[in-house]
């Protein structure tokens, strides 16, 4: 398979390499792998990074978001209101409690949570509100967790894909009563390997958090409650910890070749969606095409490598078959059209200017 000639993104190591390979070094030498001090030094410096009294590291994203329902006790019997436009373990999560995803369609502009569409879907088994900051948008939050405090329920944000993002000045996953990140590879802050995270200000909601990632263990072999096994690696908490120092540097990065993309795509064909704040840390950055497959068709003979991020809406997965889901006629044209682009922070201005030109002439 011939590589692209603009790729999509690289996770080879790179400005950040020898710190990374500080960090192995140091793990292996002291060898202790699991839940040891490098876990609690990112921990620190994590729930430090994004404002937060509290981090807890745990295996991956979507167990940061199935523990956060955990630990506020929302299961069976309980509804929590998510989108359908975003990576499916978001709604896995649910599931994996026993608690039933209810879908609110999508603003058709910021592409998050549209708030009248989840101000509708409240019912009296409504637990919690579960907005994507997807794309590194921050969702509409303001009137989203006036929804939520009109009818006393849980805001748990999903950050996944918004490492340092911030709304209106605040950071992304202060504004809920919980925040899940990944540190999947690809994520703005990545690992070379799972990782997770759970952010709050709850100092009992962090402990339990931390005996529930942990079997439920209260002590060693003693376990108090019901848990699972979803802890953070000490590798991966330091490699996490080591490219941490650079992330500022790389949101930036990636800020600077959006406004590239956004200047450059002028008059294209193409849909660019708004940027809505200032604090999008532009983990994708998609547009969209009603004429999506052929033009990325065309890309790719050009050797200019792209992804839909997603060609599904969650609803229509199989998988939620049985959650009798709401119709989002918003989210099924969105998940027709959408089209990420070439987006790293090492990626040359160069590569984005090209990829906007191959679009002028391809759209």
């Amino acid at each position: 398979m011939t590589a692209a000639r603009i790729p999509f993104m690289s996770l080879k190591p790179g400005e950040d390499a020898a710190a990374i390979d500080t960090a192995v070094r140091r793990v292996i030498e002291r060898g202790w792998f699991v839940l040891g001090p490098e876990v609690t030094a990112f921990e620190g410096a994590f729930a430090r990074a994004c404002d937060a009294a509290h981090a807890v590291g745990v295996g991956t994203g979507t167990d940061a978001l199935a523990l956060i329902l955990r630990g506020l006790g929302i299961g069976p019997g309980d509804e929590v209101i998510t989108t359908p436009l975003s990576a499916a373990y978001t709604a896995l999560a649910v599931m994996m409690v026993g608690a039933r995803p209810v879908f609110a369609d999508i603003d058709p502009q910021r592409l998050t949570l549209d708030p009248a569409a989840v101000a509708s879907a409240v019912g009296p088994k409504t637990a919690a509100i579960m907005p994507v900051h997807l794309y590194g948008q921050p969702a509409a939050m303001d009137e989203l967790c006036a929804i939520a405090q009109r009818h006393n329920l849980a805001m748990i944000e999903d950050c996944c894909q918004a490492h340092l993002a911030t709304v209106n000045g605040r950071p992304a996953g202060s504004l809920g009563v919980a925040a899940a990140y990944s540190f999947y590879p690809t994520k703005n802050l990545g690992a070379l390997g799972d990782g997770g995270a759970i952010t709050t200000n709850d100092a009992a909601l962090a402990e339990k958090l931390k005996r529930l990632r942990n079997g439920g263990q209260t002590d060693r072999y003693h376990h108090g409650e019901f848990g699972i096994n979803s802890r953070l690696d000490e590798i991966q908490a330091a490699i996490l910890s080591a490219r941490l120092a650079f992330l500022p540097a790389w949101t930036t990065e990636r800020r600077a070749l959006a406004a590239v993309y956004r200047r450059e795509l002028t008059g294209a064909r193409v849909t660019v969606p708004p940027e809505f704040d200032a604090g999008h840390v532009y983990h994708l950055f998609p547009v969209l095409s009603e004429d999506r497959d052929a033009l990325r068709g065309r890309l790719s003979a050009s050797g200019i490598e792209t992804l839909i991020h997603y060609p599904v809406p969650i609803p229509r997965q199989p998988a939620l078959s049985s959650e009798t889901p709401a119709q989002c006629p918003v989210a099924d044209r969105v998940c027709a059209q959408i089209l990420s682009l070439p987006m790293y922070p090492s990626m040359p201005e160069a590569h984005a200017i090209e990829v906007a030109k191959a679009i002028h002439v391809a759209a």
